[in-house]
C-alpha cells in the first residue's frame, strides 16, 4: 500500500529526503566492476566486448554488427511488426521532428562600428553513440527521441548499440526504429562494455563524440566514469513522476499515471501531492485495484511501497513549492486551469498539463523529448534537444585601431592577475 503523508512541515520533507537518498553516489563495488570492464575493453577491444556478451547474455549474437539489409528488412511487416505499429511510429517521428526542428540554433556574426567582428559558429557533432536497453522492455521509443534530434542537428553518423535477445537476434521493434530514423550502424552488445566500446573505440566500433540513451546502473556508471573522454547526455537515475492534483482530479487517472512510471524500475519513484485527503485515499485504493491486472505488477508493487507516497497539503502553492524542491523528471498538473500554474514551475524535466496530458503521451508521441534530467538534476540540467548534438566555437577579429583603444584596459587586467606575459603580448604590438 502506498504510504500517505499529511504535510506538517516535517513529514513531507523527511520523505523527500528519503527519496533523494536513493539517488546517492554510485556503489563503490559497482564502480570497481565497471572500471575493470572499461580497462579490459581498452586493452582488448572487440574481443573483450564479445567475451562480456557471452558472459552476461549467455550466447554470442548472430552477428556483431547488424548488416544494413537486416536493418532495412525490419520494416517488413512480417518481421514481428505490423502496419499499425509502423504507422504509429511514423506519427511519433513526425511530431518529434516538428517539435525539435524549432530548436535549431543559428550561428551569428556581430560586426561592430569600429570594424571589429565577433561571432559564433554552431556545428554538429561528427559521430554520436546511441545506447538502447534490451531485456523485458526494449525501448524503441528511445531510438526516436535520440536519433531524430541528432539528425536535425546534422550529426554525420549515428552508431547504435543494443543487447541481443536470448536467441542472439536484435529486437525487431528497435531495428524498425533504427531504420525509420536513419541510424547508420547497429552493434549487438549491451552493458558497460558497450559504453566503453563507443567511448574508446575498437577495431570495429568507431569512437563517438557523445553517448546518449538510458540504461541500468552499470551503463550509468560507465557513462559517468568515461565522461571527459566522451560527452554524455546525463547520468540518469531511476525514473520518477510527481503528480499534483486538486479535489476535481480523477483518482482512476491519477493511479494509472503513477503506475505508468512505477513499472519502469523497482527504484522508480511515483508521488502524488494533493489538496484533498479524499482524493488521496481513493487514489490509493485505485492503485491497489488496477495493479492486479498489470503485467509488471511485481515491479510496480516494490516501487510504490518503497519509493512512492501520497502527500496531502493545504494549498496548491504548497504543492508547487514541494515540486520545485524535488525537481522531478516528470511533473503532471492534474488541476483546473493548469496553464495558470505552469509559469510557477521552475524545476522539472517535462510538465504535463491537465487530465488529457498523461505522462506516456510524452514518452511516445507528443514531440517533446523523453530523455530528461532525473534525481533532482532538473534544477540545472535540461531535456535532450537538438542543441545536445551541436558544439559552438567563437571567433574574434580586431582592427589595429580597436586594439589600441582597448590596450590599456587589457594590460591593466592582465597585470592585476600577475600574468605579465599576457600584458606583454598586447604591449609589443604598439612598441615603437
Amino acid at each position: 500500500m502506498i504510504r500517505k503523508i499529511i504535510a506538517d512541515g516535517k513529514a513531507e520533507k523527511d520523505f523527500l529526503a528519503e527519496v533523494e537518498k536513493r539517488n546517492g553516489d554510485t556503489d563503490k563495488r559497482i564502480s570497481e566492476i565497471v572500471s575493470d570492464i572499461i580497462d579490459n575493453v581498452k586493452a582488448r577491444g572487440d574481443e573483450a566486448v564479445k567475451d562480456y556478451t557471452l558472459k552476461f547474455d549467455g550466447k554470442l549474437p548472430a552477428y556483431y554488427e547488424v548488416p544494413r539489409e537486416e536493418i532495412n528488412n525490419a520494416l517488413d511487416y512480417g518481421n514481428e511488426n505490423d502496419p499499425a505499429f509502423v504507422q504509429a511510429m511514423l506519427g511519433a517521428i513526425e511530431n518529434i521532428t516538428d517539435f525539435h526542428s524549432r530548436q535549431k540554433e543559428q550561428s551569428f556574426i556581430d560586426m561592430k562600428d569600429n570594424g571589429c567582428i565577433l561571432g559564433q559558429r554552431v556545428r554538429p557533432l561528427e559521430r554520436v553513440g546511441l545506447y538502447v536497453p534490451g531485456g523485458t522492455a526494449p525501448l524503441c521509443s528511445t531510438v526516436l527521441m535520440c536519433a531524430v534530434p541528432a539528425k536535425i542537428a546534422g550529426v554525420k553518423e549515428i552508431i547504435m548499440m543494443t543487447p541481443p535477445r536470448k536467441d542472439g537476434t536484435p529486437d525487431p521493434a528497435v531495428m524498425t526504429a533504427a531504420a525509420l530514423t536513419g541510424v547508420d550502424r547497429v552493434f549487438l552488445a549491451g552493458g558497460a562494455q558497450a559504453i566503453a566500446a563507443m567511448a574508446l573505440g575498437t577495431d570495429t566500433i568507431p569512437r563517438v563524440d557523445k553517448i546518449v540513451g538510458p540504461g541500468n546502473i552499470f551503463v550509468a556508471t560507465a557513462k559517468k566514469l568515461l565522461y571527459g573522454k566522451v560527452d554524455i547526455d546525463s547520468v540518469a537515475g531511476p525514473s520518477e513522476v510527481l503528480v499534483i492534483a486538486d479535489d476535481k482530479a480523477d483518482p482512476v487517472c491519477l493511479a494509472a499515471d503513477l503506475m505508468s512510471q512505477a513499472e519502469h524500475d523497482k527504484m522508480a519513484s511515483a508521488i502524488l501531492i494533493t489538496t484533498s485527503e479524499d482524493i488521496a485515499d481513493r487514489t490509493s485504493a485505485e492503485i491497489e485495484r488496477q495493479m492486479q491486472y498489470l503485467e509488471r505488477k511485481d515491479i510496480i508493487r516494490t516501487s510504490i511501497d518503497d519509493h512512492g507516497a501520497v502527500i496531502v497539503v493545504d494549498t496548491l502553492m504548497e504543492a508547487i513549492a514541494l515540486a520545485n524542491s524535488l525537481a522531478p523528471e516528470h511533473l503532471e498538473l492534474e488541476v483546473e486551469n493548469p496553464l495558470q500554474y505552469v509559469g510557477l514551475i521552475d524545476n522539472a524535466g517535462s510538465v504535463f498539463l491537465g487530465r488529457y496530458s498523461s505522462e506516456p503521451l510524452g514518452d511516445y508521441y507528443a514531440g517533446p523529448n523523453h530523455v530528461l534530467p532525473t534525481s533532482g538534476t532538473a534544477r540545472f540540467f535540461s531535456p535532450l534537444s537538438v542543441n545536445s548534438f551541436t558544439k559552438r566555437s567563437q571567433f574574434i577579429y580586431y582592427t589595429e585601431a580597436a586594439l589600441l583603444e582597448a590596450k590599456d584596459d587589457i594590460i591593466a587586467l592582465a597585470n592585476k592577475e600577475g600574468l605579465t606575459a599576457h600584458a606583454n603580448a598586447i604591449a609589443v604590438r604598439f612598441d615603437s
